[in-house]
């Protein structure tokens, strides 16, 4: 007596509809951002020591006493530009090559779910610092397309592109979500397609418009015969409503 009862805490079976069964973007999305992330910081490289080039030169010719030649010019300055071209390029690749693959890391999207069933919408999770979790329903989407630019052709991934009726009226531009950097993202577009077509709201699909299919009206005995017999009484009152306005 007087010992301390402990409890035990039972928690209910809980189904997980967070999201169902996850994958995500594949390496090869990985490595196609960080090429493309190299390839921009050479771009701009090349643009500004481009750019300073065709100024020197346009001095050099429009200001010949004060500077010499374009060639002159260039080869003074060459090194110092290049170098603080480069400095300015480093300080935001670098960053922007550590955090792709983090930020990659934490994508996940599901359409089905723990059972193997379909769910009745797309989930999309991304985010470092603010994770968003998106719930798409199949009943809201107007548009689905699939896309593969030039880099994801080059890396052999593509994007399966998603619009939503509330989204398509709005003033944004572009798709509401994006599946980016799937290998298989032709099946996905055509498993989410197949799905869509067990709704009853028309949508697009890019290339087509879907409608809904009209079903026959249920024919139960003695149906007819009470629609006829109050269609005959609408029809004499309406009658009776009119000679009573002649009179």
């Amino acid at each position: 007596m007087g010992g301390k009862i402990e409890g035990k805490v039972i928690k209910p079976p809980v189904v997980k509809v967070t999201s169902g069964k996850i994958f995500r973007p594949s390496k090869a999305f990985r490595n196609k951002q960080l090429v493309k992330t190299v390839a921009i910081a050479a771009t701009i490289w090349v643009c500004v020591m481009a750019s300073f080039v065709l100024m020197a030169y346009f001095l050099g010719y429009v200001e010949p006493e004060e500077y010499v030649s374009g060639a002159i010019v260039v080869g003074d300055w060459w090194i110092l530009y290049s170098n603080w071209t480069l400095g300015l390029n480093v300080l935001w690749l670098i960053p922007a090559l550590i955090v792709w693959p983090i930020y990659i890391n934490s994508i996940e999207y599901s359409v089905k779910a723990e059972t193997g069933e379909t769910m009745p919408e797309i989930y999309v999770k991304k985010g470092i610092f603010t994770i968003t979790r998106k719930h798409v329903p199949f009943r809201t989407i107007t548009n689905i397309y699939s896309g593969a630019g030039v880099f994801d052709r080059l890396f052999g991934v593509g994007n399966v592109n998603i619009e939503t009726a509330g989204y398509s009226g709005s003033n944004q531009t572009g798709p509401e979500e994006k599946l980016e950097g799937i290998v298989f993202f032709e099946e996905v577009r055509d498993f989410i397609l197949t799905e869509l077509r067990r709704f009853r709201e028309p949508y697009v699909t890019g290339t087509e418009m879907i409608y809904p299919k009209d079903e026959p009206v249920p024919r139960i005995e003695g149906l007819e015969d009470e629609i006829l017999l109050t269609l005959r009484e609408i029809r004499d009152l309406l009658r009776k409503e009119s000679l009573e306005r002649t009179q």
